[in-house]
């Protein structure tokens, strides 16, 4: 489904080049869930932007990205409006400043529908007030009607992933997702994600700092730090037989019971 090859992404701020991506590598299959870990300012959100054609316009791009035989780094701003949303879709960190302030949470969910599938605005209303429910968000009537800022911190997040998996989309970016909500919730979130990756064969790939749900959601992770990949291993063998020393002091850092 997606092929990843040499990714290198930089930029230059007065006569100096920061590399943000060093020359990143991996495929990933249908129904199949690519974990990425590693610290702040590793390369890990850049690698989503890259490949939902969001970088900076002074983002200097090499290498390719073929998603589903597209070409993506070759795309037209027109061609990534038909993919952004529908075919690959993303849950960004922070929703405070992803949700538009000025439109209320139902205008922006049921846009989504009607531009990518065409749907009438009771259809639209009537798969999004569901997709909430299935997200756990209460009186999901009333949240349609109010503005982000009405919502918590945790409830934006929710309303957030319900907007990504609305189109049901092949691939699924998800960029901290968890971070803002509690343990239950998370835990909620995850089965739902599982659940629909098993239903529409969805592939997802899940940057987290948090290694407990990567350890529960991944089939694989890819540990970067630097913009380079420093490991790369099966979930069960990276857990279990870790080789990198990074990766090594990453997992010495998860809570443990018995200590």
């Amino acid at each position: 489904m997606l092929k990843v090859s040499d990714l290198s992404i930089a930029y230059t701020h007065q006569e100096h080049t920061l590399r943000a991506v060093d020359q990143l590598s991996f495929e990933l299959q249908a129904g199949e869930t690519l974990g990425i870990v590693g610290e702040s300012g590793s390369g890990k959100s850049q690698t989503l932007l890259a490949l939902l054609g969001l970088l900076r316009k002074n983002a200097q791009i090499q290498g390719e990205i073929v998603f589903q035989g597209k070409a993506l780094l070759q795309q037209t701003e027109k061609q990534w409006q038909q993919i952004r949303g529908k075919e690959i879709s993303m849950i960004f960190q922070d929703p405070m400043t992803a949700l538009n302030p000025y439109l209320t949470i139902g205008t922006q969910l049921i846009e989504v529908l009607q531009h990518h599938e065409q749907l009438s605005y009771a259809a639209a209303k009537a798969r999004t007030l569901d997709m909430l429910d299935q997200v756990q968000i209460a009186t999901p009537k009333t949240r349609l009607t109010q503005y982000p800022h009405e919502c918590s911190g945790g409830m934006r997040q929710r309303i957030m992933i319900a907007m990504a998996l609305l189109c049901k989309p092949t691939l699924l970016l998800a960029d901290e997702p968890t971070t803002a909500l509690d343990v239950t919730i998370a835990a909620q979130i995850i089965a739902l994600l599982k659940e629909l990756q098993r239903q529409h064969q969805m592939a997802i790939i899940f940057v987290s700092h948090n290694l407990g749900v990567v350890a529960q959601l991944c089939q694989k992770v890819h540990v970067m730090y630097q913009g380079k990949v420093l490991e790369q291993a099966k979930t069960s063998e990276l857990f279990k037989h870790p080789q990198h020393a990074y990766t090594k002091r990453l997992l010495a850092a998860l809570y443990r019971e018995d200590r």
